[in-house]
Parts: structure tokens; sequence; C-alpha cells
């Protein structure tokens, strides 16, 4: 192939990459509408959009501003985070079945709300539930770079990880299954299945600081993720700082999804599920699929956000239950297509 037409084939990828990018962000704000228009009182986008600027009725603003903007802004940034961290675990990793939960920073940021509800200290709406999380998450965090060490290999990394996630799933039950209260044994078990329903601008402004500096942390590692793909010893004959990078990385998670899961509960899947969504798309350069990623986990928080409001039901579905349900066949899909490739490149 001439170098002319290398060229024409890298600027037509080029095009390819900003129009899905372009057509994503406007899928986005299109969803942000349909979700502040979704209730029990049904609002246009055009009525929406009145109300957010001050027009429209006293009613219609309340409703949009005060009830459903702040569950909204969460969706997006929570599921922007979510894909923006399964995009950077992915790269560091190199590895597509890489998510926020193999760190354990979700289940860590789950155990310390339930434990605070547990004892009483905190309800579901309370300022302390998700400084507790968010502790907890920086906890495990701390606990897997001590044992691990920071430069450790990626296997110990993994290894150490999983096993925070099952301590902190089996504490979780154990303060459930040792809770007097039933009552709170309701509420934590409602908590934990993950839900946007009843957040404020309280809840907002507690996690967006965390959210943001976690993305920030991730975005900023995006060209030694392009250096890493190219395998550990040539990224670091490139300058990478292989270790730092895991640090930073593994922090920025820590940081984000334990804000996320301070005040929504645990949402899973959105993490696993956008960046490979967006790889068709994008390609499998790391550090071009981090924007991409994110825009992809917002969408899809706030598509299953949407679902879960108009679904039929005597009760409010969760939201986590229903990205569950989703991701676990998506994730057995992943598995199942990299079981073939490997038996693939055996034969």
């Amino acid at each position: 192939m001439s170098v002319e037409a290398v060229a024409l084939t890298n600027e037509g990828a080029a095009r390819r990459r900003i129009g899905a990018t372009a057509a994503l962000a406007a899928l986005v704000v299109l969803l942000m509408l349909i979700s502040l228009g979704i209730g029990p009182v049904r609002l246009s986008p055009l009525a929406v959009a009145e109300a957010l600027f001050g027009g429209g009725g006293e009613v219609a603003q309340v409703i949009v501003r005060e009830i459903r903007l702040p569950r909204t802004l969460l969706a997006l940034a929570i599921g922007a985070i979510l894909g923006l961290s399964g995009a950077a675990l992915q790269g560091l990793l190199r590895n597509p079945l890489a998510s926020p939960s193999l760190f354990g920073a979700p289940q860590s940021a789950a155990f310390g709300a339930v434990l605070v509800i547990a004892l009483g200290l905190a309800d579901v709406r309370s300022y302390a539930l998700p400084v507790a999380a968010i502790v907890a998450a920086f906890g495990s965090v701390f606990v897997l770079l001590s044992i691990a060490g920071r430069n450790a290999g990626l296997l110990i990394l993994i290894l150490s990880g999983l096993a925070i996630s099952s301590f902190a799933g089996a504490a979780t039950a154990l303060v459930m299954n040792l809770s007097s209260n039933p009552f709170v044994v309701l509420e934590i078990a409602f908590w934990l299945l993950g839900s946007l329903e009843d957040r404020s601008f309280q809840h907002v402004m507690l996690a967006f600081p965390f959210i943001v500096a976690g993305a920030i942390m991730l975005f900023s590692q995006r060209h030694a993720f392009r250096a890493l793909s190219l395998g550990e010893e040539t990224a670091q004959s490139l300058g990478v700082d292989v270790g730092r990078l895991r640090l930073f990385v593994i922090s920025g998670v820590a940081l984000g999804v334990g804000g996320a899961v301070a005040v929504t509960g645990t949402i899973g899947f959105i993490g696993l599920v956008a960046p490979h969504l967006m790889r068709p798309l994008i390609g499998h350069d790391p550090g071009r699929l981090l924007v991409p990623s994110a825009l992809a986990g917002s969408a899809l928080l706030l598509a299953a956000d949407i679902a879960v409001r108009i679904i039929p039901s005597t009760s409010d579905i969760k939201v986590g239950v229903l990205t569950s349900i989703i991701g676990v066949p998506f994730f057995l899909y992943l598995i199942m297509r990299e079981r073939r490739a490997l038996g693939g490149g055996v034969a």
C-alpha cells in the first residue's frame, strides 16, 4: 500500500471516529432531555428545555430543575466514569474482560455504606453514607497496593483485587446477617440493588468532585495506555513508568467509582459493556477509546434509568438490576468469544 493510500485510510478512520463521537454526544443530550421529561408528569423535550432556562410554568420548573435534574446529572456523570474506568482498566491490563469491580472498589464502597446504615449512624439519604463509602473505597485501594506492592505484576494485582472483592461482599452479607432490625436489612438490600431514585443536589455535589478528579486522573494517562498496548517493556523503553501508571489508574478508578457507588449503590457492567460497544466504531487504540467509552457509559445508564421508569411494574425497578440483567449475558458472550479466539489460536 502506498503512502498516499495509508494517509487516506488514516484520514477516513479519523473522520469516522469524530463522526461517531459527535453522534454519541448528540444521543447523550437527547437522552438527557427524555430523562428530564419522563415521570408521573410527562413533559415534551420542548417543555423540558423551556423549564431548564426559566420558561414554562412554575410547576414544570420545579419538576425539571429540582426533582429530575439531579437524577439525570448523576446518570450522566456516573455512567461516564464507569465507562471511562472500564476502558482505562482494559487498557491497563490489556484484557477486554477487565472492569471497575476488578480491584474491589465498588464492593468495598458498598460495604462502607452498609456498615454505617447497620450501625444506625446514617440512612440512605444521610451525608455520612457517601463519606463512609468513599473512605472504604480508598481503603480497598490502599490494602491492594500494600499487599501487591506498587510494582507488582498484573496477575498479582488481579488476584489481590478478587480477594478484596470477595472479602467485601462477604463482610456486607455478614453485616446484614447480624443486623437485628429487619427494616434496616430491607433498606440495605434495596440500596445495594443500585438506584438513581430520590437523589438531590446534595448527592450531586458530593459525588461530582470525586468523579471529576477520577476522570481527570484516568484521562491524563491516555498516551501511556497507547504505549502500554505495545507491551510493558516497550512502554518502559518509551519512558512510561508502568508502576506509576498502575497507581494512577487504580486511584482514579477508586475516586470515581467510590464516589458513584456512594450515592447510587452498586450499578454493574456499564464499565464492561461501554468500551466493547465503541471498539467497532473507534478502533482498538486505548487512548482514543476513553472519551467515547465515557459517552457510551452515560448513554447506557441514561437509557437504563429511562427504561426502569417506563417498564410497567407494581414497584419501581432498580436500575442496577436492569444493568445486571443486560450485562451478565454480555459478559458470558465475551467469555465464549475469548475462548473461541484462544481455541483458534491453538489450532
